[in-house]
């Protein structure tokens, strides 16, 4: 028996159904997704698990030495943490021998010091050696010269190799029964499974459950946003 041919509204039924059909395998791929992955899908907050590639944090003065007076830092992408984000500006980072790296992203908004922060290799490649450090911490470490449209800024110290560390809420800490500048273990999983057994935590009730890890630090586990993490006591 033929079938009589179907009208706009039929059509525009189907195809929303069609859709409903595949948002809702979406969604259940999305949950799959979140159990495998251990805590991540278990604690009172989602784990976010990010690479934190070389940048630099600055005073407001170092920013007006580089750029200007009065200049103020202008948001190119915010990031997970709230209020902080990857500003438009950049500077060129000279290092021992001259050897330089161009295009080091500021983080904003400014802090009340200045901090360079590199992967091992960056390090390599400039010609220096740089210590493990937790942000803030900078006593005793290399410095470094920046440059900007409007001037030099020489860095006396200030250059560190950023400790792994994950920032959480206070729910969080009593979560996984630990608390501020205590350690952590963050077991990544996929082809080239890892575990980071220092990682330094962070708790602040401004904070979202995210850990950070160089770029070193990502390609040494293989890490992807779709690799299966694990936060351990």
């Amino acid at each position: 028996m033929s079938q009589l041919p179907l009208n706009r509204a039929q059509i525009e039924q189907l195809v929303r159904q069609s859709l409903a059909r595949h948002a809702g395998q979406e969604r259940s791929l999305h949950q799959a997704d979140a159990g495998r992955n251990g805590s991540a899908g278990q604690g009172p907050n989602p784990l976010v698990v990010n690479i934190s590639a070389r940048h630099c944090h600055l005073s407001q003065q170092s920013v007006e030495t580089l750029f200007g007076k009065g200049h103020q830092l202008t948001p190119k992408k915010w990031l997970y943490q709230e209020g902080q984000y990857a500003a438009e500006e950049s500077v060129t980072l000279i290092g021992p021998r001259s050897r330089v790296i161009s295009n080091l992203r500021i983080l904003g908004p400014c802090r009340d010091f200045d901090q360079v922060e590199l992967a091992a290799t960056d390090a390599i490649s400039l010609g220096f050696k740089i210590p493990v450090r937790n942000s803030g911490n900078i006593a005793g470490t290399p410095g470094c010269m920046l440059m900007g449209p409007a001037g030099f800024l020489r860095m006396d110290e200030g250059v560190i190799r950023a400790a792994p560390h994950v920032h959480m809420a206070p729910e969080d800490a009593a979560f996984y029964g630990v608390e501020n500048k205590s350690f952590m273990k963050l077991r990544v999983g996929g082809e080239l499974g890892l575990t980071f057994d220092r990682i330094f935590v962070r708790v602040d009730p401004s904070f979202k459950l995210e850990v950070h890890i160089d770029t070193d630090e990502g390609n040494a586990c293989g890490f992807t946003q779709e690799s299966p993490c694990e936060l351990l006591k």
